[in-house]
């Protein structure tokens, strides 16, 4: 059986900068939103909100690092 190259995201740059920028838009709200939790409210943030905010870093990096097999 034969490898088949993955296909990269960055080859199609319209929705490479689409889903970049909207991680980092939910990375700002989910930041943005838990500030305002803290300071107005006084309640602690929900963990669900730390997740998304969590998931959506993580995605970010997994996006902008280079990959491994591209140094070879």
């Amino acid at each position: 059986m034969v490898a088949q190259p993955v296909p990269e995201i960055t080859s199609d740059p319209l929705v490479y900068r689409m889903v970049v920028g909207m991680l980092g838009a939910l990375v700002l709200i989910v930041a943005l939103g838990a500030i305002v939790l803290m300071m107005f409210n006084g309640k602690d943030i929900p963990q669900g909100i730390l997740a998304l905010g969590s998931a959506a870093v993580g995605g970010l990096v997994g996006l902008l690092v280079p990959s491994p097999i591209a140094k070879k």
